[in-house]
């Protein structure tokens, strides 16, 4: 009896300064949640809405000079790809006469896509400006296919003024041009289709989340590119 009652007078010492150590750890916590909650109280609260902080991010003379861009983006390349076409012709039937028109068809297809996805990449994440200047590049690479290509609503007989007999690899830069654009026509009118006709507790709402439109988008212009490609248009027009 006395051997067990040192044993527990012996650990009554050493479980005091745990205790202790414990509660002291526990008082430090309380103190700097106490201290950090007044030193929140005692900061200013904002009445900004949501509006007035976006109206303060905008930036006047960056969007002024964004417009601009766009502007050179759509006027200067095409005019150079015309004034290659027109004053340069041979020119352009020898860089064209390279690819064939399927190639052709494929490259106009490609950038006018990349510009409308910088577009709609832009119009999702508003907050970057990368995927503005790709759009203006896209544009701008866009613009000058449909200055060499002479694209207009009857772009096949301006083609066959200025190119005579080769006018095939131009009028398949037109098509890869035109169905890019008759995609995205496709695909926004499926769009608004799906966001009216598709209630939100429906399984089929899946179809309105950022990655399944930019799939359904995708899908839309693939289809579109092998309907020029393969659908005879080429050796129609």
């Amino acid at each position: 009896m006395n051997a067990g009652g040192g044993a527990s007078l012996a650990q009554a010492p050493a479980q005091a300064p745990a205790e202790s150590s414990v509660n002291a750890a526990a008082e430090t916590a309380e103190e700097r949640s106490d201290e950090l909650f007044e030193a929140a109280a005692e900061q200013p609260q904002s009445d900004l809405s949501l509006a007035d902080v976006e109206r303060r991010r905008f930036r006047p003379a960056a969007w002024a000079g964004f417009f601009v861009l766009v502007l050179a983006a759509i006027v200067l390349p095409y005019w150079a790809g015309r004034d290659l076409a027109m004053n340069h012709t041979a020119l352009a039937m020898e860089y064209m006469g390279r690819v064939e028109p399927r190639g052709v068809a494929l490259v106009a297809w490609t950038v006018t896509m990349f510009a409308f996805t910088g577009l709609g990449m832009a119009v999702v994440q508003t907050r970057t400006w990368l995927w503005r200047f790709v759009f203006v590049v896209g544009l701008a690479a866009e613009q000058f296919i449909a200055g060499v290509c002479l694209l207009r609503s009857n772009f096949w007989y301006a083609t066959y003024v200025v190119y005579g007999k080769n006018a095939q690899a131009a009028n398949a830069g037109d098509l890869g041009v035109i169905a890019a654009a008759l995609g995205v026509a496709v695909f926004a009118v499926l769009f608004v289709a799906i966001l009216v006709l598709i209630h939100k507790d429906s399984p089929l709402n899946v179809l309105t989340h950022s990655w399944a439109a930019f799939s359904l988008f995708f899908a839309v212009e693939l289809a579109a590119l092998l309907i020029v490609l393969f659908g005879g248009l080429l050796t129609t027009v």
